[in-house]
C-alpha cells in the first residue's frame, strides 16, 4: 500500500504529465470537466457531480424520456470515456490515473437506470455505486486488467451493474415508498 505522501506525489506527477501531453478534449472528458482534479477522493467527486447533473437534467425531461436519456448518457460516457481514458493514461504513463473519473460517471449513470427521480434514490444510488466501486466484487476487479481505457471504464460499469441490481431489489421491496 502507498503512503499518503506517495499517493499525493503520484497524483501530482500524473496531473502535470496529463496537462503537458494529453489532448485537451480527452482531458476534459476523462476528468468529467475537471471534477477529477478535486480532492480528496476524485472518484467520489466524479460520482457526486454525475448524480447532481443527472438530477438536474432529468427534471426537465418528459417522464417517458427519462430512462432512454439515462441509458443514452451511460452509453455515451462509455463510448467517449474509453478513448479519453486511454489517451490520458498513455500521456501520464499510468495504468489508471486517479484523476480520470469518466469511469465513475459511466458507472453512476448505470446505477441510476430505472431509479425514481427522488433524493432518496439518488442518495442510495450514489452510496451503492461508491461501495461496489471501492469493494470491487468478482469479476469487477478482474475487469481492471483489460487494456487501457477499456479496463479503466468497464470495471466501473460492472460495479454500476451490481449497484443497479441492488437498487432495483430495494425498489421492489418498497424501500423508497414507491
Amino acid at each position: 500500500m502507498m503512503s499518503d505522501a506517495a499517493n499525493t506525489a503520484r497524483a501530482e506527477t500524473e496531473a502535470e504529465s496529463s496537462k503537458r501531453s494529453a489532448p485537451l478534449g480527452a482531458t476534459l472528458v476523462a476528468t468529467f470537466f475537471g471534477t477529477g482534479w478535486l480532492k480528496p477522493g476524485p472518484g467520489t467527486w466524479g460520482s457526486l457531480a454525475t448524480v447532481i447533473l443527472w438530477a438536474v437534467i432529468s427534471q426537465f425531461l418528459p417522464p417517458a424520456w427519462v430512462f432512454p436519456a439515462n441509458l443514452f448518457f451511460a452509453i455515451l460516457a462509455v463510448a467517449v470515456g474509453i478513448p479519453a481514458a486511454t489517451s490520458v493514461a498513455r500521456a501520464t504513463g499510468t495504468k489508471d490515473p486517479q484523476f480520470v473519473v469518466i469511469d465513475e460517471t459511466a458507472g453512476q449513470l448505470v446505477t441510476l437506470l430505472g431509479a425514481p427521480l427522488s433524493w432518496k434514490s439518488f442518495l442510495a444510488g450514489f452510496i451503492l455505486f461508491r461501495a461496489f466501486d471501492i469493494v470491487k466484487p468478482y469479476p469487477v476487479r478482474q475487469l481492471e486488467r483489460l487494456p487501457e481505457g477499456i479496463g479503466i471504464v468497464i470495471d466501473d460499469v460492472a460495479a454500476g451493474l451490481y449497484a443497479v441490481a441492488v437498487m432495483q431489489l430495494l425498489l421492489h421491496f418498497g424501500l423508497f415508498g414507491h
